[in-house]
């Protein structure tokens, strides 16, 4: 113990310790909050930079120069609290509430005052924030063990499809509005949304309805990186615990079976977004062309800090590659699920209020994306699925992690919208058994290849979600196979 103390005091006799140590605490809690945002190495050395080296270099440097000045040795004993206060402060508060100008000043006074006052027990200060770091270290060690252990085993597929050659190349085009539930649940009593004028449109364009179509899982990261996967993940709940989403943008956005088949098949790829809500972790990103570049966006983005035009810019991609066989991946974040969060809910009625009037902004912007598809690629395959359901009739969206009976709650979390338009009719060869998005691309690839038989391997048409209230923790199956309501944990 006199070991520490001795420490401590020598650590107080410098500078850039002392301010180093500030930072400390709040990036480890900023990580453990943020994990997968923030989980890429450019980030990491960033991070680095912003909450340790840089405020410790600039506190030692004014340090050593006040202590130059005359005037500045008489408040030295001062300097080195009210900076390491001034930083702690500051960080913590831009951690919590991001870059809140009046906090921000507000912490930067506070520390300031709390510098002067503590500057005798500066030794106290420092063993106080060190127990912090050590408090909440340990909840960051689980994301640390998960990136180390985890396993992208669940993407091998049982068969040879990763080697499938297409008969047929037509353009693709993936478009995704998020959180659009499928036509037949529409019409429940949840939604009470009349929807004719957008089916009665996708009919009279050759388009196939895919009723009762449902996501296998509950959100855009876990269920879009099942489609790309073509595989269950269960939330990587066989890979020391469950929901490791960090993983998912790079599973989305990079490396996957889906992207790999299409550039074996010499398809150039495009992913095409609104917000950068699939880059925010900075993953390195499979496809040819993205319409948001990575130097667009900050390094502590959450996704949504930039606004892309997308119509526009599909268009234009459109346009300037008509000599290649393209495949298109279009994520436009509308209509979108309800409030996420409880304190940002407008209430069960008015939430699905929102959504009825989003849903309709969405159907106008598909109808004009579908419009110029048609014109300027008539023979390609489009295909309109949603990546899961609205969840109208909850309270807000991380309500579905409390145990549910209600089948049309648990249907509103899972159904999403499909529609695809062949370039030539299927005859219904293919896609008699898609029901869910686990099963999409392998469905498609059969019928680019004309190759029923890798339709012999399709994943479960299992629904998974997340519950933590209500039952023991742990993944459960929602839906099974038959489409049945059921709640069976997963080992």
């Amino acid at each position: 113990m006199k070991g520490i103390i001795r420490l401590l005091n020598r650590i107080v006799t410098y500078p850039f310790l002392v301010v180093f140590i500030a930072g400390i605490y709040p990036l480890i809690y900023y990580y453990d909050k943020n994990y997968a945002l923030i989980n890429s190495p450019s980030q990491l050395l960033f991070f680095l930079s912003f909450y340790l080296f840089i405020p410790a270099t600039l506190s030692f440097l004014l340090v050593f120069g006040l202590k130059k000045i005359t005037k500045g040795k008489k408040y030295a004993k001062y300097l080195l609290p009210m900076f390491n206060l001034v930083v702690f402060f500051m960080l913590v508060t831009i951690t919590l509430f991001g870059h809140d100008a009046f906090k921000i000043t507000l912490a930067l006074f506070l520390g300031l005052v709390f510098g002067r006052i503590l500057s005798a027990h500066l030794v106290k200060v420092i063993t106080i924030q060190l127990i912090l770091c050590v408090l909440v270290l340990p909840k960051l060690i689980p994301d640390l063990y998960r990136e180390l252990v985890y396993s992208r085993d669940w993407m091998v597929q049982q068969d040879s499809i990763a080697e499938v050659k297409f008969r047929i190349k037509p353009n693709i085009y993936l478009i995704q509005p998020d959180g659009y539930t499928n036509f037949s649940d529409l019409n429940s009593r949840l939604y009470q949304i009349k929807n004719d004028r957008f089916e009665d449109y996708l009919d009279s364009k050759g388009f196939v309805d895919y009723d009762d179509y449902r996501s296998n899982y509950a959100t855009t990261l876990s269920s879009n990186s099942a489609l790309f996967g073509m595989g269950h993940h269960y939330y990587g709940n066989r890979t020391f615990g469950i929901n490791p989403s960090h993983n998912k943008r790079n599973e989305i956005v990079g490396d996957n079976p889906v992207l790999d088949i299409f550039k074996r098949n010499n398809y150039k790829t495009f992913l095409m977004l609104d917000v950068p809500y699939l880059l925010a972790n900075r993953p390195k990103v499979g496809f040819d062309y993205s319409n948001i570049s990575l130097d667009e966006i900050s390094f502590i983005s959450r996704g949504f800090s930039l606004q892309k035009n997308l119509l526009e810019d599909t268009k234009k991609a459109i346009l300037s590659n008509k000599t290649t066989p393209n495949f298109f991946f279009i994520e436009a974040m509308q209509p979108g699920h309800i409030a996420t969060w409880k304190s940002n809910s407008g209430g069960i009625e008015k939430e699905a209020e929102l959504y009825a009037q989003r849903l309709k902004n969405a159907n106008d912007w598909l109808i004009e994306l579908i419009e110029f598809i048609e014109t300027e690629d008539p023979n390609s395959l489009i295909i309109i699925a949603a990546d899961h359901g609205g969840y109208v009739g909850f309270e807000y969206m991380k309500q579905c992690e409390i145990k549910e009976d209600n089948p049309l709650l648990i249907a509103s979390i899972f159904s999403s919208a499909l529609a695809i338009k062949w370039p030539n009719s299927n005859n219904g060869l293919y896609d008699t058994d898609l029901k869910t998005s686990v099963n999409l691309f392998r469905t498609v690839f059969s019928y680019l290849s004309d190759n029923q038989n890798y339709l012999k391997n399709l994943s479960e048409d299992k629904s998974y979600v997340i519950i933590n209230q209500g039952a023991p923790e742990g993944v459960y199956e929602y839906i099974d196979e038959t489409g049945e309501i059921v709640f069976n944990k997963v080992p």
